[in-house]
């Protein structure tokens, strides 16, 4: 986080170890389970109870739409930047403040669930779940913002570490704790206990300590004139482009118009809904490419709804500039020409390991059962990832962000090629054990350098919008460029079946066990040998592009440092020349 560049230096104490013995790592440990809590509840979870009540499978896919909102945060995270509650903000501090009464219409929001039927009043479990949703994604907001505000660069691996555990403890609860409960008493007290549970987000709030004094940056409209009747109208027709940017760009994110159509759907005829539908569900290039076209036509919209009139300074117009642009500004300045290449590495950073969207057919494919599956991946898929994240966090403290964020780099790309081996070992329980370790401890490492890094490209008053914007970003080409993941494998499997490069790696493939790749050959109309040469080709095609947040990684690392320097002797002029002679 930069408030007048923080240094970057290891933490003293065991080894980098102490900073686990904090007591803002444990609180963090807390919030992180109160994140992670309403998230799965409200789609994952919510699908079961719906499916026991007999909806069918078409509305309850429409559910998801409530888990939309945690992609679209970014677009409401400058309220929390620059807007106090009263009372709670004296007492408790900014970002406190907001965590609290997120949660408390969290547990209001849960508790109301629990008290309906789905049955009975389907829609209003709807609008329970979509306020669930908004407000566990603005829980999300503050306590990111609080996370950067509480600690330094050097712990900030640490904090992101204990977050990271949190939040997969709550996954685990929020995944199986409500099932078992519903089996035993019935979904109202399954839901009823979720609520209680949020209690430990609650203490995580009372037992934090306050964040640096946050400072709201004031945007000057004082010499704007007033026009009250005007500036209504204004607010109503920007707010409300604001709103269908979100739609956009969430369509774009999600591969799905659902909302879009929802809200449009009146006014657009049926060959324009079935366009729409048609364009986004397309497996070849062009699906892709309006996914993409849809984002950036999102922010381009969202822009527009922010910049201020031609010729014309309005109020509206500078409270909208000052919260969306000046957040962004501020980074593009003090990163300078370095600015773009950030933003690019965040975004190819995790790249390598978001096209991994079909490892599970991979291990069915295998010839893996679905217990062994489970077995491995869930159970201690989940230990090993663990072990990777707080091994992320022990290297922030000890090395330093911007080594551990190197090395973070070659971590997804370099563990991909364990499953390329794992192609060729076919249904061997013992190289699936060894597969999924070294990935998710390289999985667990990575996640945490990232949030480390980017929460140290931060800088006070902008907190909350700039994280989030980041977060957002981080995930977007991976999401869209995962939908061909599969279009790769069976291409490349036909294209080996031909004689075409792929065909280089069918030897590989001659010796699998008895089963293995035979009935995944069979629904993809290709050779065995065949198969395995796409699978095989995809996982190097994984880690190739890998290659590129490398590259990355070690031209921002080796700039950024002699730009942080001049940031800091910039803000010690500026305060030397702002003290009285």
């Amino acid at each position: 986080m930069t408030d007048a560049a923080t240094p970057d230096k290891p933490a003293r104490g065991l080894g980098g170890l102490a900073v686990y013995g904090e007591r803002r790592t444990f609180v963090m440990l807390l919030l992180g389970f109160a994140s992670g809590l309403p998230n799965l509840l409200i789609f994952d979870t919510l699908s079961a109870w719906l499916r026991d009540d007999g909806v069918s499978l078409e509305v309850i896919a429409f559910f998801g739409l409530a888990t939309l909102t945690y992609a679209l945060k970014f677009v409401w995270a400058p309220l929390l930047d620059r807007t106090n509650i009263p009372v709670l903000t004296k007492w408790l501090g900014h970002r406190r403040s907001w965590m609290l009464a997120t949660q408390a219409v969290l547990i209001l929001g849960l508790w109301l669930i629990s008290g309906s039927d789905p049955r009975s009043a389907l829609g209003m479990v709807a609008l329970f779940a979509v306020i669930v949703g908004f407000f566990g994604a603005t829980q999300d907001i503050a306590i990111d913002a609080w996370r950067i505000e509480a600690a330094d660069d050097s712990r900030q691996g640490a904090m992101a570490a204990a977050y990271q555990l949190g939040w997969r403890v709550a996954q685990i609860v929020a995944g199986a704790l409500p099932l078992i409960l519903a089996q035993i008493y019935n979904w109202n007290f399954s839901y009823a206990v979720m609520a209680a549970l949020m209690g430990f987000g609650v203490l995580g709030v009372l037992m934090a300590p306050r964040e640096k004094k946050h400072i709201i940056r004031p945007i000057p409209v004082g010499d704007i004139p007033s026009r009250p009747a005007f500036e209504i109208v204004e607010w109503v027709v920007r707010l409300g482009l604001i709103a269908v940017a979100a739609l956009i760009i969430g369509t774009g994110l999600t591969d799905r118009p659902d909302a879009l159509l929802w809200a449009f759907g009146g006014v657009l005829g049926e060959p324009t809904r079935a366009m729409i539908t048609a364009g986004l569900e397309s497996s070849d290039t062009s699906g892709v490419l309006l996914q993409f076209a849809y984002v950036i036509g999102g922010f381009g919209l969202l822009a527009a709804a922010c910049w201020p009139l031609p010729g014309m300074r309005t109020r509206p117009g500078a409270y909208l500039a000052g919260s969306f642009g000046e957040p962004l500004m501020d980074f593009l300045i003090r990163f300078g020409k370095l600015a773009v290449p950030i933003l690019a590495l965040i975004c190819l950073y995790r790249l390598a390991d978001f096209v991994l969207n079909i490892m599970n057919p991979f291990y069915q494919d295998l010839g893996f059962t679905k217990i062994e599956i489970a077995e491995v991946r869930k159970v201690f898929g989940v230990v090993a990832t663990s072990l990777g994240v707080v091994a992320g966090g022990w290297m922030v403290a000890r090395l330093g962000l911007i080594r551990t964020m190197v090395i973070g780099a070659f971590m997804s790309p370099i563990s991909n090629l364990i499953f390329a081996w794992l192609a060729t070992q076919g249904h061997d329980l013992t190289a699936l054990f060894i597969a999924i370790s070294i990935d998710n401890v390289a999985t667990g490492i990575a996640g945490t350098a990232l949030i480390a890094y980017m929460s140290s490209l931060t800088s006070i008053g902008f907190t909350a919008t700039q994280y989030a914007l980041f977060s957002s970003l981080y995930a977007l080409p991976g999401k869209i460029i995962a939908t061909q993941s599969g279009k790769i494998i069976e291409g490349s499997a036909r294209w080996a079946d031909s004689g075409g490069l792929p065909a280089a790696f069918k030897g590989l493939f001659t010796r699998l066990p008895d089963g293995s790749l035979v009935e995944g050959a069979a629904k993809s109309g290709v050779s065995v040998a065949g198969l395995g040469a796409g699978y095989f080709t995809f996982f190097l095609y994984s880690t190739v592009i890998g290659i590129f947040a490398i590259l990355l990684a070690f031209y921002v690392a080796k700039r950024q440092p002699a730009v942080m320097a001049e940031q800091k002797a910039r803000e010690e002029a500026a305060a030397a020349e702002a003290q009285p002679s």
